[in-house]
């Protein structure tokens, strides 16, 4: 049986999708973007600001499924300019253990919802 995993402290959907499903012990989530929970509102910062952001954003949705980054096992990372790739892998390498770290694929796309720099997903497994 599928279970909605909804939080305050992430974005809203902007579309028909939830924050995420969990079905089976595995946490599936939507692309997280850089919009500010508490406003709806798009953030304007750096590169390296948005990331922490986002990655805020799948740590708050974690969280309300009742788990951590150690249970990530892939993440899915589009950009909108790879020149960026480096910035973005400083802060998302923060968030986890290298010895442990989740499967992952990092993607350059043409563009991202609301023209975001940076859209991470993440599985995870109880």
């Amino acid at each position: 049986m599928k279970k909605i995993i909804t939080t305050s402290n992430a974005p809203a959907p902007i579309g028909p999708y939830n924050q995420a499903t969990l079905v089976n012990g595995m946490l599936y989530t939507s692309g997280q973007i850089a919009i500010i929970p508490a406003t709806g509102e798009l953030f304007k910062g750096s590169i390296e600001e948005e990331t922490e952001l986002v990655m805020q954003s799948v740590k708050a949705i974690l969280t309300e499924a009742g788990m951590t980054f150690e249970n990530v096992v892939k993440t899915s990372i589009f950009i909108s300019d790879m020149e960026n790739f480096g910035k973005i892998n400083s802060v998302y390498g923060k968030y986890f253990n290298e010895a442990t770290a989740p499967a992952r694929e990092t993607v350059e796309v043409a563009n991202l919802p609301k023209y975001v720099n940076v859209e991470i997903s993440v599985i995870a497994a109880e």
